[in-house]
């Protein structure tokens, strides 16, 4: 699935969640929510997926999980704070670099209005 059409298709999804939910509650329950929400479109979307570290020749399991993997085309990291902080970015760049995946998709519940929420980024 081309990428502009897929993080279009998780957004919309991801405002269905936040359309029901409203901001306030823990991450883990909007994951379980938005993994759903993907399923009703036919998404094949995993949550938790551990992500280990590649240094030199050796393979790390750091304790490193991608709140929801779209296996080879999607990674998109769940926040439920105040305020999305560069960190935030820096993390999902960083686990897009160690995934091998391109393109990637913050996206903080904790807002009133979801769209200002959102973030897509790209490596």
């Amino acid at each position: 699935m081309e990428a502009d059409f897929l993080t279009q298709k998780v957004i919309g999804c991801a405002i269905e969640v936040h359309r029901q939910l409203g901001p306030g509650l823990l991450e883990s329950s909007y994951e379980s929510c938005l993994i759903y929400e993907l399923q009703q479109i036919c998404i094949n979307a995993v949550s938790q997926v551990e992500l280990p570290i590649r240094y030199k020749e050796i393979k790390i399991d750091a304790g490193y999980r991608l709140d929801i993997l779209i296996p080879d085309q999607l990674v998109i990291e769940l926040k439920a704070v105040d305020k999305l902080a560069p960190i935030h970015s820096a993390q999902l760049i960083t686990y897009l670099k160690l995934s091998g995946i391109k393109t990637g998709l913050l996206i903080n519940f904790n807002v009133t209005k979801l769209v200002d929420g959102i973030k897509r980024i790209s490596v």
